[in-house]
């Protein structure tokens, strides 16, 4: 085990109570951010270079040993060092490799903007990872979406059947769900792409630093304006946590149609082998146990929120060490979001389609009644006489076990109203712009694969910054 190098201790006549450092330390975390640590600590290497701070020989030495300790760790070297965090861990490997000119690169700086500007660092990469994501099982959907803009299948309201839809439709709400997603996303991170460091501990750097210049070596847009936010702020975190619980409300609604829809009851899909599991004790079963955690972790993941803005909303300014709980929750969600996406891309790629029974349960009469309504509505009759007679017909055709359209007419439905009612002209008639038409959903797919294909473009030319 490496030795522990601490960051602070002068003032101290005894070291650190083991129940203090079990309690108060985060490598066991945190380590998660020492390529962003590191990025961030050549960055201010260089810039004290810049400021006569360090000559430019030591702002080399520095910068190489630097590299050279983030290369040692992604070679497997320091996984069972004792050290307090993920700062002392590298400063105190750093100082291995070069001695105590080490301890010069902390000069001006805090733990306070160096933790902040780690945190922005990854926050911006999970912002970009969840966008990409977000695009491609949106593009999968889309792709379903034009394959099957003809498939009729049930439409519900209140989980019963409603009127006719294509399956083509409900891929395409969910595109427009996972677009609104994507937009958010892109929004945060644009809030979050500002850099934090040369805020110092709280009231800044007595340095000369130029901290436009800084912020930019980094890919930052800006450096943030005050440094007692630029220390205390938590935003991005929350944000992401937010578009993050928000997604995943959306996967899990999606989720819990799916389950229905591949259900034995409804039948109108059927799993890929690859992406379900079976049952320890009976033999026949094929579970969807992916949707299940799908929905399962949007309730976990709304709790994250949840819990990093409790521990946020009485936090005096600046800097206070309950900010170190904002890291795990993040951790945590990114890789929900890492293992839940991809496996739901997959899945709507592979799902088999019946699509016969679903042609079958679309007939429905229950689907149909309103098509009856409409028809008596088309030739003048007041929409809601309408409606109460084909209610009307509805409630006998159940009482007497027939069909709807198997009536005689009566009740002022003529033979001309029954015979106008089918389930292609119903599914038809839906061409107005958001409907559920083959013609419209055929086009609305098209549409919806040139913005996936136009917003993934754009981001490929931001990933650099």
């Amino acid at each position: 085990m490496s030795p522990r190098h601490s960051l602070w201790g002068g003032r101290f006549s005894a070291s650190p109570a083991e129940v203090l450092r079990r309690f108060n330390d985060s490598w066991s975390f945190d380590r998660a951010l020492i390529a962003e640590d590191v990025a961030g600590s050549i960055a201010w290497a260089e810039e004290l270079g810049r400021c006569g701070v360090l000559s430019a020989t030591e702002a080399r030495k520095i910068v190489k040993g630097l590299r050279d300790v983030l290369a040692a760790w992604e070679a497997g070297e320091g996984r069972d060092s004792d050290a307090e965090d993920v700062h002392s861990y590298v400063e105190g490997e750093l100082g291995k490799r070069i001695g105590p000119l080490a301890g010069k690169l902390h000069t001006g700086r805090s733990r306070n903007d160096q933790v902040a500007t780690d945190l922005r660092l990854w926050l911006r990469s999970a912002f970009d990872a969840l966008h990409a994501a977000l695009l491609d099982l949106a593009a999968a959907l889309a792709t379903r979406a034009s394959e099957e803009a003809a498939t009729p299948m049930p439409g519900y309201t209140h989980s019963k059947r409603a009127e006719p839809v294509t399956f083509g439709h409900w891929c395409l709400a969910y595109v427009e769900m996972l677009l609104r997603d994507a937009d958010r996303v892109r929004a945060a991170r644009k809030r979050a792409n500002e850099c934090p460091l040369g805020s110092g501990a709280l009231s800044g750097t007595p340095l000369a630093i130029d901290r436009e210049r800084l912020a930019r070596s980094l890919g930052f847009e800006r450096a943030t304006a005050s440094s007692l936010d630029g220390v205390s702020d938590r935003d991005a975190a929350v944000e992401y946590l937010f578009v993050a619980a928000l997604h995943l409300s959306h996967l899990s609604r999606m989720a819990e149609d799916l389950i229905f829809f591949t259900s034995d009851e409804a039948g109108f899909a059927e799993l890929p082998d690859a992406l379900a599991t079976g049952s320890s004790r009976m033999p026949q079963k094929k579970n969807p146990d992916l949707l299940e955690l799908a929905r399962g972790h949007a309730g976990r993941a709304v709790g994250e929120l949840t819990g990093l803005l409790a521990v946020l909303k009485g936090l005096p300014l600046a800097y206070d060490k309950d900010l170190q709980l904002d890291k795990e929750p993040l951790f945590r969600v990114r890789g929900v979001l890492d293992a839940a996406l991809p496996a739901m891309t997959a899945l709507v790629a592979g799902l088999k389609l019946r699509r016969e029974r679903m042609r079958n349960a679309a007939t429905d009469d229950r689907l149909l009644a309103t098509e009856l309504a409409d028809a008596l509505a088309r030739r003048g009759v007041p929409f809601r006489q309408a409606h109460e007679i084909a209610g009307r017909r509805f409630a006998a055709a159940e009482a007497s076990g027939q069909g709807l359209l198997e009536r005689t007419p009566s009740d002022g439905v003529t033979e001309a109203d029954l015979a106008s009612v089918d389930l292609g002209r119903a599914l038809a008639r839906r061409g107005a712009v958001g409907g559920t038409a083959p013609k419209r959903v055929a086009q609305a797919a098209r549409r919806a694969a040139k913005r996936i294909a136009a917003a993934q473009k754009a981001a490929a030319g931001r990933s650099v910054r």
